[in-house]
């Protein structure tokens, strides 16, 4: 057997043989697409075939098998692939094991109570913000995202909050990826903008959604720290913009960068030359 075909179906950077070490090859190779899929954001078939060095026909066969857990599924519109349903399941178990989302339903309800406000618990999904807990006011204009929700990272409160604490290497791959996608005349579109603000949200503690992703609606958010000092959640207030003006700015962010740091298991944060 040549060198090339043993080289064929093993993903790059892997060394020859671990994947066999107390593992199963299809096994891995399946996480291995699952891994990509996550934070890819809508990759297609070829393109996940390209980037792990696998046959198209072996990464068909695992993505036809996911699709059928719920654990993938595919944008028929695009032919781009992402994480399904069953997928949050599993990532919903962990996130009871580790306790974030219990700990932040009290936090998320005296955030709510505190604005008036709708308030949101979310993390990073590839390059989008999944909702994982909510506590919903009881005005009747009020934003609303149930858990299992996503919302693209460039026009989501919390999705910016979450950008502007990434690491430059995983910022500027995230950028190539993703699709600047305009929601209204406000969502920043150009890289550069997006940027500009995301230095902006680092030097003052809390990102804005200035109806860039719904007109008349905003979004106050800020990182939820772990003990490395990564942002790995992010919390927000969401709402109407005539109930969210800036005469009231001041006094929500800092409630929200306070439930914030109540739920960080680590405020160290990263400097940009990291």
């Amino acid at each position: 057997m040549s060198a090339e075909t043993r080289k064929r179906g093993r993903p790059r950077g892997r060394a020859a043989g671990s994947e066999d070490s107390g593992g199963v090859r299809a096994l891995h190779r399946a996480l291995d697409i699952l891994d990509l899929i996550a934070a890819g954001g809508g990759l297609t078939l070829s393109e996940i075939a390209q980037r792990l060095d696998l046959a198209p026909s072996t990464v068909h066969r695992v993505l036809v098998t996911l699709a059928a857990r719920g654990v993938a599924e595919s944008d028929h519109a695009t032919q781009g692939w992402h994480v399904g349903p069953t997928a949050f399941r599993h990532g919903s178990a962990f996130m009871r094991r580790s306790g974030l989302v219990e700990r932040a339903r009290p936090v998320l309800r005296r955030l709510m109570e505190a604005t008036g406000e709708t308030a949101n618990l979310g993390i990073l999904n590839g390059d989008t913000v999944l909702f994982l807990s909510q506590a919903e006011t009881h005005e009747t204009i009020r934003a609303f995202f149930p858990p299992g929700t996503r919302s693209p990272l460039h026009a989501s409160g919390i999705g910016k909050a979450l950008l502007a604490h990434m690491r430059p290497t995983e910022l500027r791959f995230l950028l190539r990826e993703m699709r600047l996608e305009r929601f209204t005349p406000m969502t920043l579109t150009q890289p550069q903008a997006l940027l500009e603000d995301l230095g902006q949200i680092r030097a003052r503690g809390y990102s804005l959604d200035n109806e860039e992703r719904s007109l008349g609606m905003r979004c106050i958010a800020a990182p939820i720290f772990d003990l490395a000092g990564e942002a790995a959640a992010g919390i927000s207030v969401s709402g109407p913009l005539v109930r969210m003006g800036d005469a009231r700015l001041t006094a929500i962010s800092e409630t929200v960068i306070a439930a914030a740091r109540e739920l960080s298991f680590g405020m160290v944060r990263r400097t940009d030359s990291e």
